[in-house]
């Protein structure tokens, strides 16, 4: 199964995400961008791919572990971003500031590691994803998309209380992701 570790967030804050982003939304509309349901928003802190369902008790000791050494923090959620750059943007995404989350992410990154995964290359780059520009699409539809995205710049949207982590699986469905909770564990580092 594919799995992966992340932050839940609150139905309160998707909303305000849902409701900051919604300019954008109907300027870009949704023939080129797909954008992420609410129920689907979370903020991934370690990718781990295809797991055997026999490694999963490995990866939970692990997270509680991890999570043990971590007290609950609060994050920002605000402005908005594109990966890789404005001249050809893939992802749109909500930036996330929060002290705590690097040495967080940092630790599971690391736990993972020792447990066999390939550690991610790229530098972690704490963002919500809101939408992923389809394949395929034109040079003139990649303009419109940038001249959106020069001109909506949501602020500061919400902050968010980040007290657990998640493991979850990914089915990838016709319609989408659809994300299961397979284990949680608290921040409890008192």
């Amino acid at each position: 199964m594919r799995v992966f570790i992340a932050i839940e967030l609150p139905a309160s804050t998707c909303e305000a995400v849902q409701k900051e982003t919604s300019r954008l939304r109907q300027t870009l509309g949704s023939d080129f961008i797909r954008w992420v349901p609410a129920r689907n928003m979370h903020l991934t802190l370690k990718f781990l791919g295809d797991t055997a369902a026999s490694h999963l008790d490995f990866l939970k000791q692990m997270l509680v572990r991890e999570s043990d050494l971590h007290a609950p923090f609060d994050m920002l959620l605000g402005g908005l971003g594109y990966f890789p750059n404005l001249r050809n943007p893939r992802i749109l995404w909500i930036d996330i500031h929060a002290p705590a989350l690097p040495p967080l992410q940092r630790g599971i990154e690391a736990g993972a590691s020792r447990l066999g995964y390939k550690p991610e290359a790229r530098p972690f780059s704490p963002h919500l994803t809101i939408g992923r520009v389809r394949e395929n699409v034109s040079l003139t539809e990649i303009q419109k998309i940038r001249a959106a995205l020069l001109t909506v710049h949501p602020g500061n949207i919400t902050i968010a209380r980040v007290d657990s982590i998640h493991l979850f699986k990914s089915d990838l469905q016709p319609g989408g992701s659809v994300y299961t909770k397979l284990f949680s564990t608290p921040l409890s580092k008192p």
